[in-house]
């Protein structure tokens, strides 16, 4: 275990399952004090009514070797996010890291139609999941972040800008959220260079969450299985992951080199050196480019 973030604090919104958790954890793997949050609770479930809670977030912070902080909170709901942050600067006084890894939208999707077909309800619901969170809590937290420099924000989405720019994400809710989370963190770049900050979006390749192993009909321990049902899928990665990007990120006093940028995960493994739980660097959107979108059998050889 490092303790290189040992006496830094962070903030990961949206910490209940998936790519959120394992950020938080592996924050926490290097020392780090983690607030993990979102809507899922031992009090109460999200919309999603899913089993995973931020107290087990938590929990596994502490576990890895940080010390996890879970609070309840909607980041649709200023008030509350605006108590969060009060909290923080309250009981630590600072804030080195923020990751907006707020979603939690998927059943909201309609996948393959076009605008006319789609129910605007569910659209404009998924907007504001994936975006108005996002800047909410960026407008609270940032006063906090940038009360010393070096500050670090994470916009946490589904493509890098170069995948997103060349391809349709397969509904115009769905393109425009994750179009919209990678020009935030250009946006939070600028505005955070005079305070010495650094904002960088990162993607995670083909994430195996808990609800993709449920998809796939899998757990962790025979997740390559899972090429039964589509063989691209053993191209798929841990959440610990994009985890293990955004810790090396926060540990690296250079990170300002990556401000503005759009990065994935496997990306950053190739520069900092960090793998996947299994050894491997996936790097999956050069494989989708290459691979999948180009018509190839699936074959993993030389992307992992």
């Amino acid at each position: 275990m490092t303790t290189s973030l040992t006496g830094r604090v962070a903030l990961v919104a949206g910490a209940t399952r998936g790519a959120g958790r394992q950020i938080a954890v592996q924050l926490g793997a290097a020392g780090a004090t983690v607030y993990a949050t979102g809507r899922s609770s031992r009090a109460g479930r999200s919309e999603l009514d899913r089993p995973e809670t931020i107290e087990e977030t938590a929990e596994l912070v502490t576990d890895a070797g940080g010390t996890g902080i879970a609070v309840r909170t909607d980041h649709l709901v200023p008030d509350e996010v605006r108590a969060l942050v009060e909290r923080i600067d309250a009981e630590q006084g600072r804030l080195d890291v923020l990751v907006n890894d707020v979603w939690g939208a998927d059943p909201l999707i309609t996948w393959e139609k076009p605008v006319w077909e789609q129910p605007l309800d569910a659209g404009f619901r998924t907007l504001r999941l994936a975006v108005d969170t996002h800047v909410i809590t960026s407008h609270f937290a940032l006063p906090l972040l940038i009360r010393r420099p070096g500050g670090l924000v994470v916009e946490i989405g589904d493509g890098t800008k170069a995948y997103n720019d060349d391809n349709y994400r397969l509904s115009v809710f769905y393109d425009l959220a994750k179009t919209s989370v990678n020009r935030l963190a250009f946006s939070w770049a600028h505005e955070l260079k005079p305070y010495d900050g650094t904002a960088v979006a990162l993607s995670p390749g083909w994430l195996r969450s808990e609800a993709m192993l449920e998809h796939f009909g899998v757990t962790e321990a025979n997740w390559r299985d899972g090429a039964a049902k589509d063989p691209h899928f053993l191209i798929s990665e841990t959440p610990a992951f994009v985890g293990r990007a955004v810790a090396a990120l926060a540990a690296d006093p250079d990170r300002a080199r990556w401000s503005g940028q759009s990065v994935s995960a496997g990306e950053l493994a190739k520069v900092y050196g960090f793998t996947d739980v299994d050894g491997s660097q996936p790097d999956a959107f050069r494989y989708i480019s290459e691979v999948v979108d180009a018509g190839r059998p699936a074959d993993v050889t030389g992307y992992r």
